[in-house]
């Protein structure tokens, strides 16, 4: 994955929260740090099987500054329209559950590449939360998009980290 370039039009504004009867999204931003490492370290195990098969992220000694730094790059992207990574909440904004990512690839035959997770303690919604993903990003103007390791196997995406 590449995020280098802004890979929609300029003119294409993403929306900073997207909300249902299921979740709220907003962009993911280090105001968030603490209780998303602790969402983060809370599933480690299983989120090393999200962004490639057999990732080394998250590291067990994984600092919250290392996290926080994170953050910051991925609203640093949101802003420059470059990749777009959303927090997850319930739907009444108590519970954080985890995260979506909307990148750029480097994959012909895509417009993008799409990773989501929840914490091992929500794990029941992660179904729901692919679902309502697939479906809200019909709104953006990406027509071909990617869900290596879910729609896409990781030997059909040639990643194995």
């Amino acid at each position: 994955m590449s995020i280098g370039q802004v890979f929609l039009s300029k003119e294409f504004n993403p929306p900073e929260n997207f909300h249902n009867s299921e979740f709220f999204l907003t962009v993911l931003e280090p105001n968030l740090t603490e209780i998303d490492y602790k969402a983060v370290m809370s599933s480690k195990d299983r989120l090393r099987q999200v962004f490639f098969k057999n990732d080394e992220w998250p590291s067990d000694n994984m600092t919250l500054e290392e996290n926080t730094k994170d953050l910051i790059r991925h609203e640093l992207e949101f802003k420059q329209k470059k990749a777009f990574a959303y927090s997850v909440f319930s739907h009444d904004k108590e519970n954080y559950i985890g995260c979506v990512y909307i990148n750029p690839t480097t994959k012909r035959n895509y417009d993008c590449e799409v990773f989501l997770w929840v914490r091992d303690s929500r794990i029941h919604l992660d179904k729901a939360l692919f679902d309502n993903t697939k479906e809200w990003l019909k709104d953006w103007p990406v027509k071909k998009i990617a869900f290596p390791g879910r729609d896409i196997s990781w030997e059909e995406w040639g990643c194995e980290a």
